[in-house]
């Protein structure tokens, strides 16, 4: 089970209602992220579209990749200190991550049953969702 950020039609009709230009480097961002289960980060990212844009800038991949994330097509979390992953993939889900390779896997589970509030923190907020991270080391890296 995969739910990809919007079509890059639609995306480009999207950025640029919010008055972005829509570039080549930039639709090359959007192709690296359809159907992206890696979890990239902006690093990542950067070199995938400087093999086709050499003089692309990284400030161009962050600024977009900022953008996605401000509109809701893309998430983003930080797992290895302060390098920030983007995940397409916006319905609610969790994740798995090696702590040996840095690996992330999504899991496509309702733990919701599971996962209980403390009252002290029903009384202090109203909570909307939850998102797990799981830490370990892959069958790979063992």
């Amino acid at each position: 089970m995969y739910f990809v950020m919007e079509t890059i039609e639609k995306l480009t009709k999207k950025l640029r209602s919010q008055g972005m230009k829509i570039t080549p480097q930039r639709l090359m961002i959007f192709k690296v992220l359809e159907n992206n289960t890696s979890h990239p980060s902006a690093e990542n990212v950067y070199k995938r579209v400087k093999r086709i844009y050499p003089s692309v800038s990284f400030t161009t991949i962050y600024k977009t990749l900022e953008t996605l994330r401000e509109l809701g097509e893309v998430r983003e979390f930080v797992i290895d200190g302060d390098r920030k992953h983007y995940d397409p993939n916006t319905n609610l889900h969790h994740h798995v991550i090696c702590s040996s390779c840095k690996r992330i896997l999504d899991v496509f589970e309702d733990f919701s049953p599971s996962v209980k509030l403390p009252d002290a923190v029903k009384k202090d907020y109203a909570v909307s969702g939850f998102q797990i991270f799981f830490h370990g080391i892959c069958k790979e890296c063992n």
